[in-house]
């Protein structure tokens, strides 16, 4: 009776989980050259679609992978051969076992990736990354040089971003959520300095012409992630001086940020959550 009722619970909570995204659509939007940005539910995918096939940069959750194959489809009658996962969130390795197994794709990811998503439980062994790296890798693919980069702990202990040298555009994952606070993930190695240098390196890559795919947000640009850093390290010292007086976290928080950032706040990363992962995470 107790393993029907779990197989019954198992079913309600997958038609709950299908129905959350029943009515997602995955759009798709020309980034430059045969780059391309796919938006939808999770985090925002970046494609690489030409005569070699198609390279995408993680895949939202896993009920949209029928959704953002057809999308790929509609951009070019070409296998997804290659998927690269710029962390181990699972709104950006969602569909990670549809592509390696409907798709036959290879996925990439750094070491932490596959730690990771093999110490959960939830996913598959079709789930983890066949290819893994410690620093960097090197694709050469529909006439671009594509640059994939490891970073030190920051969003999470397992950060890549991925550089179209050709069409000068930076897939930057989780490091980029344009416009908002960022979600820092402590319990996933994630640091407060970490997340900050890290993108001050990252700027160091790109130039003013660079586009840019968040991993949240819209297209973005070179001056719109040095604002997303300036914020950042203007609020941090405000939090950390507060701290460093012996303020309690209760006390931050009912003192709050100044008013100028009140726009970057967002349903998950309020202006509650931020001074709390600034107090935690410094």
């Amino acid at each position: 009776m107790l393993g029907l009722m779990f197989i019954a619970l198992s079913c309600s909570l997958k038609a709950i989980a299908d129905d959350r995204f029943a009515n997602v659509k995955i759009n798709s939007q020309s980034v430059n050259g045969s780059t391309y940005m796919l938006t939808g539910a999770g985090g925002n995918i970046g494609v690489s679609a030409g005569k070699d096939g198609i390279l995408i940069i993680d895949d939202q959750f896993a009920p949209l992978a029928d959704k953002i194959a057809q999308a790929l489809s509609d951009i070019a009658e070409q296998p997804t051969k290659y998927v690269i996962n710029t962390h181990y969130h699972g709104d950006h390795t969602g569909s990670n076992a549809y592509f390696k197994e409907v798709q036959d794709s290879t996925i990439f990811a750094h070491d932490n990736v596959r730690k990771r998503l093999k110490a959960n439980k939830a996913h598959t062994h079709a789930a983890l990354p066949v290819v893994t790296y410690e620093q960097g890798l090197t694709f050469h693919f529909n006439d671009d040089t594509i640059k994939v980069t490891h970073l030190p702990a920051g969003h999470t202990d397992s950060d890549s971003v991925v550089y179209f040298e050709k069409a000068n555009v930076l897939h930057a994952g989780d490091l980029f959520f344009q416009g908002r606070f960022p979600y820092i993930d402590l319990e996933g190695g994630g640091t407060v300095s970490g997340y900050i240098s890290n993108v001050a390196t990252v700027l160091e890559m790109i130039d003013s012409d660079t586009k840019i795919i968040p991993g949240h947000g819209k297209l973005a640009d070179k001056s719109a992630y040095q604002a997303s850093l300036e914020m950042m390290q203007q609020t941090a010292k405000y939090v950390a001086d507060k701290k460093s007086d012996g303020a309690s976290l209760a006390v931050v928080l009912k003192d709050g940020l100044d008013k100028r950032w009140k726009d970057w706040a967002w349903n998950f990363i309020t202006e509650e959550k931020w001074i709390t992962t600034l107090y935690n995470g410094q």
